[in-house]
C-alpha cells in the first residue's frame, strides 16, 4: 500500500508539473487581455486541471464496482485524452526553450547576446511583429485543442454511430435452397464498455429491422468479466433469426486479462459467459460445427474458439476438430475471432471453407474511411484488418467492431452491423 501511494504521489506531481509548464503558455498569449479576463482564464485552467488530478488519485485508490466503476472508467478516459492534448504544447514550448538554451550559450561562448528572434505575422495591413514565445505558445495550444475536441467528438457522436455496412457474396458452393440467404454479423459487442444502455438498444433494433435469416456473432462480448453482460443480457437476448443465432469467442471472453484469486474462480468465469450465450439464445460454437438444412441442401456454420497467428494473442480453437464430419455442407462458413486465423491457416490448409468471419482489430477505432480508400495505424499489425478480403474463390471480412474498449469513442472508423447476401456464381 506504502508504494502505491508513492507511485500515486510520484504521478499527481508529475501531471501538475506538466499542468505548471503548459500555464506558461496561458500566461504568454493571455496576459494582455482584461484583469478580469485573464483571472477567469487562470481560474478555469487551476480548476479544470486540479480536479483532474484529484479523480486521477481517486481513480487509483476508490473500489471499482458499480456506479464507481463507470466514474472512474470516464476519469481514466478524460484524464489520458487530457493529459495527451497537453503534450503537444509541451513539445512546442520545449522547442522555444531550446532555443533560448542555444541562444545563452552562445552568448556565453561568444560574448554578446543574441536578441530573441521575430515572426513576422502575414497581415498585409499591419506591420506589428509577433514574438517567437507568443507564436510557439499560441501554435501550442492549438496543437492541444484539437485532438482534444477530436476525441471528445468521437466519444459523443462516433462511440455509436452504428453503420450498417451490406455485401453480397457470390459463392460458386452455393446450394440453390439458399440463393438469397440473407445473414448478420455483429462482432466485438465489449459490453464493460458501455455507457449509453439506450443507444446501444438502438444499434441492436437497427439490426432486427433487417429481419435477417441468420447472425452470427464472432467474439468479445465483455472486456473482462461475465458480469459485464448483466445489464446488457435482455437487449442482446433479443437477437434472433430463423435459422438462429451462433457466436463464438474472442481473446477477452477468456478472462485472461483480469486479476483472479484462483484457477477456479477464472474457470467459473468463463462456464457463467457460455451460460450467457445459452440464455440469449444464442448457439456457442467452441471447436464445433452446426450443419444447417433447408430443401435438402446443407450448409456448415464452423465455429472455434480464439486462434491467433499474433504470438500475444491464444491459439485456443481448434479448427480441425471443428472442420470434421463437414463434408455433406457444399458450403463452409468460419467464425473465428481473428483474421490472422486466415492467412495463417484456413488458406492453406482447409481451402474448402469459402467464407470465414472475424473481428477482434475494431479499426482500431481511429481512422479514414472515403469511398474505397481505407486507412487506420492497425494496418500496419494487421495485413486484413476491416471489410471484404478475397483470395481466389475464398473469402474474410473482418467487421469493424459493434462496441468498444480502452477510448470509448471512435473517429473515422464506426461501429458497425454487417448484412450478407448469398448468391450463387
Amino acid at each position: 500500500m506504502l508504494f502505491k501511494l508513492v507511485a500515486i504521489s510520484v504521478l499527481a506531481l508529475l501531471l501538475f508539473c506538466i499542468d505548471f509548464y503548459v500555464f506558461q503558455a496561458i500566461k504568454v498569449v493571455f496576459d494582455n487581455k482584461s484583469a478580469n479576463t485573464t483571472k477567469a482564464i487562470y481560474w478555469t485552467f487551476w480548476v479544470v486541471n486540479l480536479l483532474t488530478i484529484a479523480g486521477v488519485i481517486a481513480y487509483n485508490l476508490l473500489p471499482r464496482n458499480g456506479f464507481t466503476l463507470t466514474v472512474t472508467r470516464f476519469v481514466l478516459v478524460w484524464s489520458v485524452i487530457f493529459y495527451f492534448s497537453k503534450l503537444f504544447t509541451v513539445l512546442f514550448l520545449a522547442f522555444d526553450d531550446l532555443i533560448r538554451l542555444g541562444q545563452w550559450v552562445y552568448f556565453k561562448v561568444v560574448g554578446f547576446p543574441v536578441a530573441e528572434s521575430q515572426i513576422a505575422t502575414p497581415d498585409q495591413t499591419n506591420t506589428e511583429t509577433i514574438s517567437r514565445s507568443e507564436f510557439l505558445s499560441k501554435a501550442g495550444l492549438v496543437a492541444a485543442v484539437t485532438p482534444l475536441l477530436t476525441s471528445s467528438y468521437g466519444i459523443l457522436s462516433g462511440a455509436h454511430d452504428y453503420q450498417v455496412h451490406r455485401k453480397i457474396l457470390y459463392l460458386p458452393n452455393l446450394p440453390k435452397s439458399f440463393d438469397g440467404l440473407r445473414f448478420a454479423q455483429l462482432s466485438d459487442i465489449h459490453s464493460g464498455s458501455f455507457f449509453n444502455k439506450v443507444a446501444v438498444k438502438g444499434g441492436v433494433e437497427m439490426l432486427l429491422k433487417e429481419k435477417p435469416d441468420l447472425v452470427f456473432f464472432t467474439g468479445d462480448l465483455v472486456n473482462n468479466v461475465a458480469s459485464e453482460m448483466k445489464e446488457y443480457q435482455d437487449i442482446f437476448g433479443k437477437v434472433k433469426a430463423p435459422l438462429g443465432v451462433y457466436s463464438t469467442l474472442g481473446n477477452h471472453d477468456y478472462g485472461d486479462y483480469a486479476l483472479w484469486d484462483s484457477p477456479e474462480e477464472k474457470r467459473k468465469n468463463l462456464q457463467e459467459l457460455k451460460d450467457t450465450h445459452a440464455r440469449m439464445g444464442w448457439n456457442l460454437l467452441m471447436n464445433k460445427h452446426k450443419l444447417i438444412e433447408q430443401g435438402g441442401d446443407k450448409i456448415a456454420i464452423l465455429g472455434i474458439e480464439n486462434w491467433s497467428a499474433k504470438g500475444r494473442f491464444p491459439k485456443y480453437g481448434s479448427l480441425e476438430k471443428a472442420h470434421q464430419n463437414t463434408e455433406e455442407a457444399s458450403t463452409k462458413i468460419l467464425l473465428s475471432h481473428d483474421p490472422s486465423h486466415w492467412k495463417a491457416e484456413v488458406l492453406g490448409k482447409y481451402q474448402d471453407i469459402d467464407l470465414m468471419l472475424a473481428g477482434h482489430t475494431h479499426g482500431m477505432q481511429f481512422g479514414v474511411e472515403i469511398g474505397n480508400f481505407r486507412w487506420s495505424p492497425v494496418q500496419y499489425f494487421y495485413e486484413e484488418w476491416a471489410d471484404l478480403y478475397s483470395e481466389k474463390k475464398q473469402h474474410l471480412y473482418v467487421n469493424r467492431g459493434f462496441g468498444y474498449i480502452g477510448y470509448p469513442g471512435r473517429i473515422g472508423i464506426l461501429p458497425e452491423i454487417t448484412i450478407f447476401e448469398l448468391k450463387r456464381g
